[in-house]
Formats: C-alpha cells, structure tokens, sequence
C-alpha cells in the first residue's frame, strides 16, 4: 500500500496544479449545492460561516509560512526536491503547514458547498491525496538528509500544530509582508472566486427570482473586482514592485 501512495504521491506532486481545480469543477458541477440544511436556513447560515472560518483559517495559516520562512513547494521539474532542510518559521510548528492551509481551505470550500457528496468525497480525496505527496517527499527528505530529517520529524508533527514551539522557531525572524503578496495571491484569488461562484450557482441553481436579482449583481460585481485585482497584483508583480522585500518586525 505504502508503494502505491508513493507513486500516487509522485504523480499529484508533478500534476497539482492541472488536477486539484480539474476535480473541485467535476465535484461541484456534478451536484448543486445546498440552499438549506434539513429545511432550515439557519442551519445553512451556521455551516457557511464555518466554512468561511475554515477558508480564513487556512490562508493565514499559509500567510504565515511565507510571511516567515517560504521554500520553494515545486520542488525541482516538477519532481520532489529541497536544496536544505528548513526548520524554521512555521516549518518548526508542523512539517507540512503549507498542506495543512490548504487542506483547511479545500474542506472550507467543499463545506460551503454544502452537498454531502462534496463534503465527504472531497475532503477524503483530497486529504488521500495530501498524504500520498507528503510520503513521496519524505522518503526524499530522509534520504538526503538521514538523523537530521529523522530528529525533525521525532520534534515536530506531520499534521498537527505545535503551537508552543512558535516562539522559538520564529525568533528574530521578521514577518515579510510583501512576499505573502507576491507568492500568494493566486491562492487568495482563486479561493475567492471559488467562493463567489459556488455562492452564484446557489442563487442561480433554478432560476433567478426578483429578490435574488440585486444579490446576484453584487456577486458578479465582487467577482470582476476580484479579477480586476489579481490582474492588477500580477502585473505590479512583473513590474519588480515586490521583488524588495519588506518585513514588518
């Protein structure tokens, strides 16, 4: 078993990028998502803003490994690869902080749509997924790096967030601000998109009523300005505006 999530992991490690939207789209067009949980709009209320907690949640969680001690998740053509073993910034927290955002930020996204199918199927599929790569790269780390690597993982969990040691691997770090800009603002933009449109395809699931007219409008408005945003960090990007990188003490 062990074997075939390491070649599981090798194959998501280099196709991420094309496979995760690909099956978020499949998922979410697949069923519709939910207007109200067993008839209550309370309840739905509730779970959205669980949701958007969890989706909030991850990217400060992201934010924070990049705003401290960002490496490099390509790894090297697209194969699992590290020049040095970091241990620092939230690297010193958890061994996977990165996937731990973007697993909160997915099991948001599926939450806020709402459908069991979605919930369940994605959240194990991708959670399935996450440890596949995360074992191809640690039969890599402990390969390159033998009792160093062994120590770390002996010191800091895989998944779960070592709190207490912040303070420690954080220390005389600076939290650079604009490199979470530069480094991350697709994954900001592509989330909120996927929220506004999930939260589009609710409205418009049937039809759109009179009442939900102006609601919809706002939602294509949010979408545009989220749009016009990116295109506009992405190019202030190409321009060098964030090539000096600022850190706020």
């Amino acid at each position: 078993m062990k074997i075939l999530m390491l070649a599981f992991g090798t194959f998501f490690f280099k196709y991420r990028n094309q496979a995760f939207p690909l099956i978020i789209l499949v998922l979410f067009v697949a069923v519709p998502p939910t207007t109200a949980i067993l008839g209550s709009t309370a309840l739905e209320q509730w779970k959205d803003f669980v949701a958007l907690a969890m989706v909030l949640a991850g990217l400060v969680l992201r934010a924070m490994v990049i705003g401290y001690a960002y490496i490099k998740r390509g790894g090297l053509n697209k194969r699992v690869y590290a020049k040095d073993l970091v241990t620092e910034g939230m690297f010193g927290v958890c061994r996977n902080p990165l996937y731990v955002g973007n697993m909160l930020i997915y099991v948001g996204l599926f939450l806020f749509h709402g459908n069991p199918v979605v919930v369940i199927v994605g959240s194990l599929l991708f959670g399935f997924i996450y440890q596949c790569i995360v074992y191809a790269e640690e039969e890599f780390l402990a390969n390159k790096f033998g009792e160093a690597y062994s120590a770390y993982c002996r010191d800091v969990p895989r998944w779960g967030l070592k709190l207490s040691a912040f303070s420690a691997s954080t220390e005389g770090m600076a939290f650079n601000v604009r490199r979470v800009i530069a480094k991350d603002y697709s994954t900001m933009s592509s989330t909120l998109i996927a929220l506004l449109a999930t939260e589009f395809y609710r409205v418009a699931a049937d039809s759109i009523s009179d009442q939900e007219l102006s609601y919809a409008i706002v939602l294509v408005g949010l979408l545009v300005a989220v749009l016009a945003l990116t295109g506009l960090v992405s190019s202030l990007k190409k321009k060098g505006v964030f090539d000096k990188l600022t850190a706020v003490r």
